[in-house]
């Protein structure tokens, strides 16, 4: 691969990422990829092409790549739970599912308070099997990856869900648009994307990080990084920290404190990313209509 692929902002990117490493193309075909979650039991990727209603799937082992589940009710975000099982966040039901070991669905929750939820975007489980969800309205105000409908809540907010009791409760409500979310390493702080730009380049862009309590209370918030290029989406950390998260010209990777450094340059706007490979350090990344790779230096922090 071509350095010319990547952007060094700092000397220290050039020991996260190997210019002998080429960004390998395994799929296109989508309209709008998203929501990529890897299996390491598998060996396999799933991702949703959400305009086309289905979720595909790519065998590591093979190369080959194929429709996993269509109709997908327009699934967006995805994750692994503690257990294995598949968590997707569905636009078009506007539920938040789980996909059981012998590959029925359960849906987990679809409303707040008796009213139907906007449109779940994105997932992630937290150690003590809490799930936490993003539930920003771009499913329902088009007809493009949903159904076009009024909301109910009348905010964007981000949810915390108790699969045992089923208690659904609103964790933070000050965000335009609440996208992509993700844990650090020892669940103390919670890194959450506000993408209210999508729709107007004056709105938020940015990652906000919030400090969790042990009771699973948020507090703080504040702008860890704004984004340079287009808006952020989906992200992941790898296990030393760094903020690796999508954006208009590709995958982005950030400290810790927030300072940028490095690019991995992508031909398509980037939506979302996440480790996979027996390693752990191979980063997939969906891309508008792609699905891209590429291996790493730094292993992905694991899901469970």
């Amino acid at each position: 691969m071509a350095d010319h692929e990547y952007e060094h902002v700092d000397k220290s990117f050039g020991y996260l990422v190997s210019a002998a490493a080429s960004v390998e193309r395994i799929w296109t075909g989508g309209i709008w990829t998203e929501g990529p979650v890897y299996f390491p039991s598998q060996k396999s990727l799933l991702w949703n092409d959400i305009p086309n209603n289905r979720t595909m799937r790519y065998d590591e082992t093979t190369g080959h790549v194929g429709v996993f589940r269509q109709p997908s009710n327009f699934a967006n975000g995805n994750t692994v739970d503690r257990q294995g099982r598949l968590v997707s966040c569905e636009q078009g039901s506007r539920s938040l599912t789980r996909t059981e070991h012998d590959g029925s669905i359960t849906v987990l929750v679809d409303q707040y308070e008796g009213k139907r939820f906007n449109s779940p975007n994105d997932v992630v489980v937290k150690s003590d099997d809490s799930i936490w969800f993003t539930d920003p309205a771009y499913g329902i105000e088009t007809d493009f990856e949903g159904y076009r409908a009024e909301s109910e809540i009348g905010s964007d907010n981000v949810y915390s869900l108790d699969p045992r009791t089923s208690e659904c409760r609103i964790v933070e409500d000050s965000f335009d648009r609440p996208n992509g979310l993700a844990f650090n390493a020892d669940e103390s702080k919670l890194y959450i994307v506000d993408s209210g730009g999508w729709r107007f380049p004056e709105n938020p862009h940015h990652i906000r990080c919030f400090d969790v309590s042990e009771k699973n209370e948020l507090s703080g918030g504040e702008v860890l990084a704004e984004c340079s290029n287009g808006v952020f989406d989906g992200f992941r950390l790898d296990e030393l920290g760094h903020i690796w998260t999508s954006a208009k010209d590709g995958v982005h990777c950030y400290r810790p404190d927030g300072k940028l450094l490095g690019k991995i340059l992508i031909p398509e706007g980037v939506s979302n990313l996440t480790f996979g490979g027996e390693r752990h350090n191979r980063l997939y990344i969906t891309a508008t209509s792609s699905v891209y790779s590429v291996m790493l230096r730094v292993k992905g922090l694991r899901l469970f």
